[in-house]
C-alpha cells in the first residue's frame, strides 16, 4: 500500500474511534496494522487535518472548495448564471479542440 492510502485509512480509523488524529497517534495505527510509509505522510496528513474537518473532506467534492465556489455563483444571480454559461462554452470549445487532435489531425482530413 501507498503511504497515503496507509495514511487515510488511519486518519479514518482514529476519526471513528473517536480520537484526535495527530501526528504521533497516525504512526501508532501505521504501525499496529504493520504498514510501512514515508515519514512525511503522517505528519502531511495531520497538518491538514489540523485546519480542516475530516468529515469537509469527505463529504463535499473537492474537500469543501466546490461547494464555496458555487454558493457565491449563486449569490451573484444574473450575473453568475451569464458566468456559468460562459465557462460551459470555453468547457465545450475545448473538448472539441482535443477530439481534433485526438489522432494527430483534424476531423476535416478524416484524422487518420
Amino acid at each position: 500500500m501507498s503511504g497515503d492510502l496507509v495514511c487515510s485509512y488511519a486518519a479514518l480509523l482514529l476519526h471513528d474511534a473517536g480520537k484526535k488524529v495527530t501526528e504521533e497517534s497516525l504512526k501508532k495505527v501505521v504501525e499496529a496494522a504493520n504498514c510501512k510509509t514515508e515519514p512525511y505522510w503522517p505528519m502531511l496528513f495531520a497538518n491538514l487535518l489540523k485546519e480542516r474537518d475530516i468529515e469537509e473532506i469527505i463529504f463535499k467534492p473537492g474537500g469543501g472548495a466546490a461547494a464555496g465556489g458555487a454558493a457565491g455563483g449563486a449569490a451573484g444571480g444574473a450575473d453568475g448564471a451569464a458566468e456559468e454559461e460562459e465557462e460551459e462554452k470555453e468547457e465545450e470549445e475545448e473538448e472539441e479542440a482535443e477530439v481534433g487532435g485526438l489522432f494527430g489531425g483534424d476531423e476535416a482530413d478524416g484524422g487518420w
